[in-house]
This record gives C-alpha cells, sequence and structure tokens, in this order.
C-alpha cells in the first residue's frame, strides 16, 4: 500500500483562501504494510521511531498531542463516524518522504490509511469524499488547519500531468507535464511544523482581510479590483492579501506558459512566486531564500521557487533535462558551502495515485 508525496508547482498558500493550485504527484511516497487482526486494535509502528502505538476501536479515539500517529487515527475516526465497521489492523509506516519538507508527507500517509481501510472492508468511498475525510483528519487530530490541496494532490494524481485545481469549485483538470523540461526538488535540510502557529496565523489573517474587503474569500477579488480596494487594508492583512490575489493570477498565467512550452515565462513566475512569499507573505526562510538565489543565472535553470507551507522545506525548480547532473552539484556546491548543510534532492516525473499490492499469502 503507498500513497505519493506532492509538490506545487505554483499556487501556494492559496487553496484556503479558495483559489487555485498547481500540484503534482512525485516519485517519493509514503509506504505501509497492512495485516488484518482478528480483535478490534490498531497497533501502528513507524521505521523512524522505536515501540508501537495501540488504538482501540472500541473506544471513541483522540488526538494525542503532537505524535505522528494523529494521521492514522483521525482518518480512522473519520471512516468510524461514516458508520464503517473496521476491523483491527497492523500498519507499518516506510517513507522516502521527509517529513516536515513541504512536500506532504502527512497528506500521503493519511491518503494511504484510507485506501488501506478501504481494501479491508471491502468497499471504497466516492474520491472526493476521501480527500475530505484525510483533509478533516488533519484539521480535528493533527491540529493544521489545511486547505485542500495535499489530499486532492494525492488523491487525484496522474501520470505525466499536474493537477490544476480550484479549490473554491473543486472543479480540477490534468495539465500535461512535458519531457523537454524536469522538475528538480532540493530539500533545505531545515525542518518546520506548521501546527506551531505561524501556518494557522496566515490563515486568520487572509480571513480578516477578506472580511474587511465584506467578501467570503480572496478568491472573490480580482487583480484589478485588488488595486481599488487595498487602501483599505494596514499590516498585515495587505501584505497577505496581495500575495494571494497576485499568486491566483501567477496560477492561471503559469498553466498557459506549460501550454505552450515558454520555460523561461514559467520560470519567471516561479521567482515571482518566492518573492511574495518571502516578502508579503513571510512564510520563507534564509535557507530557502538561498537556494532560490543560488538558481538564479545558472545554466539550464528556468525557475525556482519554495513549495509547501513554508518556515524550512523544499524548493521546486524548472530545468532542462539534459543538465541535471550539471545543475544538482552546482546547487550542492553553493549551498553547502555556505549553510554546511548537504542537500537532499531528486529529479522527479508525476506519478499516479495511490497504490494497493495484496499479497496472495
Amino acid at each position: 500500500m503507498s500513497a505519493p508525496g506532492r509538490v506545487n508547482l505554483i499556487g501556494e498558500h492559496t487553496d484556503y483562501n479558495d483559489g487555485l493550485v498547481l500540484p503534482m504527484a512525485i516519485e517519493r511516497q509514503v509506504e505501509l504494510r497492512v495485516r488484518r487482526r482478528s480483535d478490534r486494535q490498531v497497533v501502528l509502528r513507524t521505521a523512524r521511531e522505536a515501540g508501537e502505538i495501540t488504538l482501540d476501536l472500541t473506544t471513541t479515539l483522540q488526538p494525542q498531542a503532537g505524535h505522528w500517529s494523529n494521521y492514522v487515527a483521525g482518518v480512522v475516526a473519520g471512516f468510524q463516524k461514516l458508520g464503517w465497521e473496521i476491523p483491527g489492523f497492523e500498519l507499518d509506516v516506510d517513507a522516502t518522504l521527509p517529513a516536515g519538507g513541504g512536500l506532504s508527507s502527512s497528506a500521503a500517509l493519511e491518503v494511504a490509511t484510507a485506501t488501506a481501510i478501504e481494501t479491508l472492508c471491502g468497499r471504497e468511498l466516492p474520491r472526493e469524499k476521501k480527500a475530505l475525510l484525510c483533509q478533516k483528519a488533519e484539521h480535528q487530530f493533527a491540529g493544521v488547519p489545511c486547505g485542500i490541496m495535499d489530499q486532492f494532490a494525492v488523491t487525484f494524481a496522474e501520470p505525466d500531468h499536474a493537477l490544476l485545481l480550484d479549490c473554491q469549485s473543486r472543479a480540477m483538470r490534468h495539465v500535461p507535464l512535458s519531457r523537454e523540461v524536469a522538475v528538480l526538488v532540493i530539500n533545505s535540510g531545515v525542518k518546520h511544523r506548521l501546527a506551531d502557529g505561524e501556518y494557522a496565523r496566515r490563515r486568520i489573517t487572509c480571513q480578516n482581510a477578506a472580511r474587511i474587503l465584506g467578501v467570503k474569500s480572496l478568491r472573490q477579488v480580482s487583480l484589478k479590483q485588488w488595486h481599488g480596494m487595498k487602501a483599505r487594508l494596514e499590516f498585515p492583512e495587505h501584505e497577505r492579501a496581495r500575495h494571494v490575489i497576485t499568486e491566483h493570477e501567477r496560477t492561471l498565467r503559469f498553466v498557459e506558459a506549460l501550454e505552450r512550452s515558454d520555460w523561461e515565462a514559467a520560470g519567471d513566475l516561479m521567482y515571482g512566486s518566492h518573492e511574495s512569499l518571502r516578502d508579503d507573505y513571510e512564510v520563507s526562510c534564509l535557507e530557502l531564500d538561498l537556494l532560490v538565489e543560488i538558481s538564479r543565472g545558472m545554466d539550464g535553470v528556468y525557475g525556482c521557487r519554495m513549495t509547501g507551507g513554508g518556515f524550512g522545506g523544499c524548493v521546486v525548480a524548472l530545468i532542462e533535462p539534459g543538465k541535471t547532473d550539471a545543475i544538482m552539484a552546482e546547487f550542492r556546491t553553493n549551498y553547502l558551502g555556505t549553510t554546511r548543510i548537504d542537500p537532499a534532492m531528486f529529479v522527479t516525473r508525476a506519478v499516479g495515485g495511490p497504490h494497493v499490492e495484496i499479497d496472495p499469502a
């Protein structure tokens, strides 16, 4: 049982503002080994920690402060609320995704767990309901008020395509990704924890900005309207809203650039996105900024930006496939020389969603 992580090409911190996002599933994943039990216990283990956690399916499940098992428990609780009779099972978790890297390891674990429960119960939820159940689990058990992007990106992923998702209507279409460009993900080596409060503060500030502007969400403010409304806002609402509204426009233009194979234009939009996240949304950090600066002017790099919630994690770059080795070497040399951190990095294609393999034994 596995589910991929995702990298967001553009459209950052817009999902909970009802905006557009453009994620793709990546060749890094969460892997589960699941075995049915004869009792009503769920036993959880992970390769990254010693010991095990037991959930009692005969009781009302409750979150444990700051523990990775919340992502599993929240999904189990969600299915129980739907009236599913879930058998006991053992679940061993391993991953090629870095936790806290901004690549949706939590959503991958949630969706993989939901897929495991579907398999154990011999039935399936509609995919949209499944993604929303996983999002709700993250809200209620992990304490992260995330939007719908991560769970939808993992659930609806298709090979060689990014997912253009309208987080207001939930309309989506798959955007082909040309083999003329490659996607490079570089981990800064700095971890973040969104539950620490900064993510929630950004969301509240955006809600305040929308209220002051008299709209349900910032998605309802066009770039043209923004110029006539922005004087109503002060810091930080003004800056946060400016990022969200301009990022929506950048996402539309980025998709258009991909569709006409204009890699330079797409790259410029990625740099613009990063600058907005750094200056207006204030979710970048020195290490992410350094990686983006290293990329500027580098032969074979079209664009680069931070991806994910921020405060550490990864950057994503659009590059020429034939220059991958040289580009990775230059990133490593310059970043290691400044930070003493050897950055993990990988080139990835877009992959499909959850995958199930059943052992006949």
